[in-house]
């Protein structure tokens, strides 16, 4: 499978995937949860379809599955990246507000998709 068709069906189904994080997300703080609570609840929406999504189309292949040890290592990538993304929020909230932060997360959620586009090809979904 190309890496161009990898990357251009990552980065539709990973626009899907922020749109919901980032919704959840602005939602949930807006309504009085605080920030870290708020971005997790987010990135579990969006990992729950990614998983699924990712597996069956970006990276489908012979040498591929969605499975129960795709299912782990998913995990794995999904706990290191949100302790990631979650830290920084929290710092970027800290420092300049919550409405700089809504504008923020996005940045930090591109960083975190290249990272996982490497880990999903190379480890995540493979046999």
């Amino acid at each position: 499978m190309s890496l161009s068709r990898q990357g251009r069906h990552y980065l539709l189904i990973g626009g899907i995937q922020w749109l919901l994080d980032w919704a959840v997300m602005v939602v949930l703080s807006h309504w009085g949860m605080p920030v870290e609570p708020a971005n997790i609840a987010g990135r579990v929406c969006g990992a729950m379809l990614g998983f699924w999504l990712n597996g069956r189309i970006t990276f489908a292949g012979d040498d591929t599955r969605v499975g129960r040890r795709q299912f782990l290592r998913f995990v794995l990538m999904w706990l290191l990246t949100t302790a990631i993304s979650t830290w920084s929020i929290g710092a970027i909230d800290d420092a300049v507000g919550l409405k700089w932060t809504w504008l923020a997360k996005p940045g930090v959620e591109v960083v975190l998709g290249g990272l996982g586009f490497l880990l999903s090809r190379h480890w995540v979904y493979r046999r």
